[in-house]
C-alpha cells in the first residue's frame, strides 16, 4: 500500500517535502506454522516467495518467530550474511562452530557475522514458555569475511529514546557490522513520542515489532512495517507500549 504523506523537512527555510511511504501490512506477510515454529516473513523466505517483497536495501530477512518450549533450530550453515537476532520474550539458546555457547535473554540482541561459513543451532531452552524473536538478516557489504559474534542487552535500555544497536563502525558502543546499516532501538509508553531525521540520500524501514504507533499520522501495529525513500523527519507516537525497529540504511 502507497501513501503520500506531506513532512516537514529541517533545513530547508519553512520548506515542505512531499514523501511516499509504503506500508507492508502485518497480514500481508507470509506465514508458516510448522507445529515447534510459527513463523512470519517480512520479506520472502524459505517456501514463501513474492517478487514484489524481496528485501529492501541491504536488509533481507525479518522473521518473526514463536518458537515452542525445548524445540528450535537444529545445526545449520549460515555464509556471507549479517544475522541479527532480537529476544522479544522467553529466551534462546545459541551454539555456534565458532565455539560461542550462551542463552539470550528477553531485550538482549545476538550478532553474528557469517562470512566464509558457520554452522549453528538455536533452540529454546524453557520447558512451559514459547520463545518470541525477530531474526533479520543484512547483505554484507563483502564477502568472503571472518565469521564473527556479539551480544548486547537492552533489556534495561531507558524508554522513549532511539538507542542505536548496529551501525557500519560500531559508533556510540552499537554493534559494528560489515554493512552501512544503522539499526534503531525505541521502547516507547503510552503517549510518548519520538522522531528520527532521515537523511538526503538514505533510506528508511521502520518495523512495529510489538505494540501500537502512528508513523507521520498513519496507524500502525505489531507487525507491520513502513519503508521511507525521501529525506524527512520520521515521527513515532505510541497509543500503548511498543517497540520498535527503525533500519537507516544507505
Amino acid at each position: 500500500m502507497l501513501r503520500q504523506e506531506t513532512w516537514s523537512f529541517p533545513g530547508g527555510r519553512g520548506m515542505w517535502h512531499v514523501g511516499l511511504m509504503k506500508i507492508r501490512k502485518a497480514t500481508e506477510r507470509g506465514h508458516a506454522s510448522h507445529g515447534w515454529l510459527d513463523t512470519y516473513h517480512t520479506f520472502s523466505f524459505a517456501d514463501y516467495y513474492d517478487p514484489h517483497w524481496m528485501g529492501f536495501r541491504s536488509l533481507r530477512v525479518i522473521n518473526d518467530d514463536l518458537v515452542m518450549p525445548g524445540l528450535g533450530f537444529g545445526t545449520h550453515p549460515h555464509r556471507d550474511m549479517e544475522i541479527v537476532t532480537y529476544i522479544l520474550s522467553g529466551s534462546l539458546e545459541h551454539k555456534d562452530s565458532m565455539g560461542n555457547g550462551r542463552i539470550i535473554q528477553t531485550g538482549e540482541v545476538q550478532y553474528m557475522s557469517a562470512g566464509t561459513g558457520v554452522q549453528h543451532s538455536e533452540f529454546n531452552p524453557s520447558k512451559d514458555e514459547a520463545v518470541h524473536l525477530l531474526q533479520i538478516w543484512i547483505q554484507p557489504d563483502r564477502t568472503g569475511l571472518m565469521p564473527r559474534y556479539a551480544e548486547k542487552s537492552f533489556a534495561n535500555a531507558p524508554t522513549g529514546v532511539f538507542h542505536l544497536v548496529t551501525s557500519k563502525t560500531g559508533r556510540d558502543d552499537s554493534i559494528a557490522i560489515h554493512q552501512d546499516a544503522d539499526l534503531w532501538l525505541a521502547k516507547l509508553g503510552a503517549g510518548k513520542r519520538v522522531a528520527h531525521q532521515l537523511a538526503i540520500g538514505r533510506h528508511a524501514w521502520v518495523h512495529i515489532a510489538e505494540g501500537e504507533v502512528t508513523l507521520n499520522g498513519e496507524k500502525l501495529s505489531g507487525g507491520d512495517a513502513a519503508a521511507v525513500d525521501e529525506p524527512a523527519v520520521l515521527e513515532l507516537a505510541a497509543s500503548k507500549p511498543s517497540q520498535v525497529l527503525l533500519f537507516d540504511l544507505n
